[in-house]
């Protein structure tokens, strides 16, 4: 007997599993491997490839016979259960910080590589059997409801999961989950036998490769364009781990009313929409305008991926085979977000030196729109691809020209670019990644051994290394930038840098001479801080600086109990740690408060102004020490807690909660 609302639940507990694992897992990873963004991306793409494997499975056992599928699946499905609980893995390092995808891949396939797998493989499976009993369009809805659990859980793990559970109770609730997911499945599959009266060969003639690789176009346009926007609007505009959840929620949001109904989807109007929206991001992605503001800037970025995202999925929607190809169809969807995902991920860094997966994307749309939307000709198509690339070619010439660019650079971690700005002797050189400062430095030689930027005499790290008053001074410094802490090191002083991206540390040595002309010993190891300063085993230091929260992503595992634990166990006794907190989307006071009182020592924050003359910017730094005679000098240049104390963890961290 066939049970629809069975069903339902069984593709709507899946989908919403599916996506909750995904950050829980990320988060598992981060503290392991250096909290690169190479960690997420690579998580990603494993989930994509899983997903695709199983949309493959259900594509191979739905041409089994009724009996064996069920027999099969649910073979499979004990199998996964044996994989339950979930766990977080001891002592999961690499061996070193160098190319970590094969261990960050082989440990996600090892702990829920199967149940994974399977739940990948529910919606398309699920359909394939209701449609024995209903060869109807309807049955697609199934993958609307798909969509839209993934679009819950994707709210609900940064509102009401990761604020109040760690990972090891997030990993054991969603055990449970996955046990009643495989009830369902089981109790779906037991009741999803032949249908009642055996139907006809479905008479249709075989899809054709034309229309096959149609199908994968239209899913792979939208998968790159809301994965370029996430890296465009991180590197341009707000700079918070967070902010991938609004593009996302916007693809599976078209998605899911695609499939719906066909009201949400009218090409007529599409026409008319689809050009406004190709302007809007055309204007964003030459100059961010200076009369609108970030979020309303953010808002309509949204609205026209929105357009472009539900033109795509429209047209997949308006395109779909009948329920006997139904998953073939659905291994068609898989394999173009995967090769989305794969262009964005792996062969953007590696094609371009900046983020042109963006315009790139927007042009793949406009082409597809032209021959679906306005019926162009081919060879008219093909004209317009061409003269897409090249408006895409001179944006990017455009962006150049008016920040006077002169180098770029990217690759596993990020993209930088190195600018020169003013004339004569207060010329700057600027090493950024996008709207974001890493550091700056005079050409003259006047100036240019004065520390810039966040870095100057009034700053909380420079209060710390006049305060200290110890000569030879042994600095640790994570996060490098052009280098400017070295402008303080002194003859005699230690100061050693840690950075994670070793395009930084060629940028900093060959385009500013920071590191060069310091007349202390000034050391550069590669490779993540957190990593590297646990692996040593040398005398300690009397100043540790954290400098790593400028870029597209909060390392949350450097503000961890753990982390900070490790930091005072390579402090001397009356040593300072400095945390640089300077960033106007999240507020870490109350973070760095919670690790220094869970450690016995007190923190003061310590602001400083802009000052243009020595190209100084605003910063806050939190300056923590045992020492009291520190604490007396600083404590008139301090400003009192204005947040209360966050205790994070390896296993628990709440960025929702930290989000001004």
């Amino acid at each position: 007997m066939f049970r629809g609302p069975l069903h339902v639940g069984t593709v709507f507990c899946a989908s919403l599993l599916l996506f909750l694992i995904q950050p829980m897992m990320g988060k598992l990873l981060l503290p392991r491997f250096g909290g690169a963004a190479g960690v997420w991306t690579t998580a990603m793409l494993f989930f994509q490839v899983a997903l695709l494997l199983g949309y493959l499975y259900a594509h191979w056992i739905a041409r089994l016979a009724p009996a064996a599928q069920t027999a099969l699946h649910l073979a499979l499905l004990a199998a996964s259960c044996l994989a339950l609980p979930i766990l977080p893995w001891p002592n999961a390092a690499p061996a070193s910080d160098a190319a970590p995808e094969g261990r960050i891949a082989s440990l996600l396939a090892a702990s829920i590589g199967l149940p994974f797998f399977l739940l990948s493989s529910t919606s398309p499976l699920v359909q394939s059997w209701r449609s024995r009993r209903e060869e109807s369009p309807r049955v697609y809805r199934l993958f609307a409801v798909s969509n839209l659990a993934s679009l819950g859980a994707l709210a609900l793990y940064p509102v009401i999961i990761e604020p109040n559970l760690g990972v090891r109770r997030q990993l054991a609730l969603w055990s449970i989950g996955y046990a009643s997911f495989a009830a369902l499945s089981a109790a779906s599959a037991l009741t999803s036998g032949a249908p009642a009266k055996p139907r006809a060969p479905d008479p249709a003639p075989d899809v054709s490769i034309t229309r096959r690789l149609l199908w994968i176009a239209l899913a792979a346009c939208p998968s790159a364009l809301w994965l370029a926007m996430a890296n465009t609007l991180s590197q341009n505009f707000a700079p918070v781990p967070l902010l991938w959840v609004l593009p996302l929620a916007v693809y599976l949001l078209t998605l899911a009313l695609a499939f719906e109904g066909e009201r949400w989807y009218r090409p007529a109007a599409f026409r008319i929409a689809l050009p406004v929206a190709w302007l809007v991001m055309a204007y964003g992605l030459i100059r961010r305008s200076p009369w609108i503001g970030i979020k309303w800037h953010i808002a309509v970025s949204l609205a026209a991926l929105g357009v472009c995202c539900l033109f795509c999925h429209g047209e997949l929607a308006r395109r779909k085979p009948s329920c006997a190809r139904l998953t073939s169809f659905y291994v068609d969807i898989a394999l173009g977000g995967a090769l989305g995902g794969v262009f964005v991920a792996l062969l953007a860094p590696r094609l371009f030196d900046q983020y042109l997966e963006y315009p790139v994307s927007v042009a793949a749309c406009v082409v597809l729109a032209m021959a679906l939307l306005y019926g162009f000709r081919a060879r008219r198509v093909a004209r317009l691809a061409v003269l897409c690339t090249a408006a895409v070619v001179f944006a990017a010439q455009v962006n150049d020209w008016q920040d006077g660019t002169r180098i770029r650079r990217r690759n596993f971690y990020g993209a930088l670019q190195v600018s020169d700005t003013g004339v004569g002797e207060t010329a700057l050189r600027i090493l950024g990644s996008g709207a974001v400062l890493h550091g700056s430095e005079f050409a003259g030689d006047a100036l240019g051994r004065h520390a810039t930027t966040y870095y100057g005499p009034a700053s909380g790290a420079a209060r710390a290394i006049q305060c200290l008053g110890v000569r030879p001074l042994r600095a640790a410094l994570i996060g490098l930038g052009a280098g400017t802490l070295a402008a303080y090191a002194r003859t005699g002083d230690f100061y050693r840098f840690y950075e994670l991206n070793p395009q930084v540390i060629d940028l900093a040595r060959r385009e500013f001479r920071y590191l060069s002309q310091s007349p202390g010993h000034v050391e550069v190891v590669a490779g993540d801080g957190r990593l590297a300063l646990a692996r040593e085993s040398g005398p300690p230091y009397d100043l540790i600086v954290l400098d790593a929260f400028s870029g597209d992503s909060i390392p949350t595992h450097l503000l961890t109990r753990e982390a900070f634990a490790l930091y005072f166990s390579r402090l001397t006794p009356g040593g300072i740690l400095a945390v640089h907190i300077t960033n106007h989307y999240v507020d870490l006071e109350g973070v760095v408060l919670g690790g220094a009182a869970e450690h016995g020592r007190r923190a003061l924050a310590v602001a400083s102004p802009a000052d243009a003359d020595l190209a100084t910017r605003p910063a806050v730094w939190m300056l923590i020490t045992a020492n009291q005679a520190a604490l007396a000098q600083l404590e008139p240049a301090a400003a009192p807690p204005a947040a209360r104390p966050r205790v994070w963890t390896d296993e628990y961290s709440d960025l929702f909660g930290v989000l001004r």
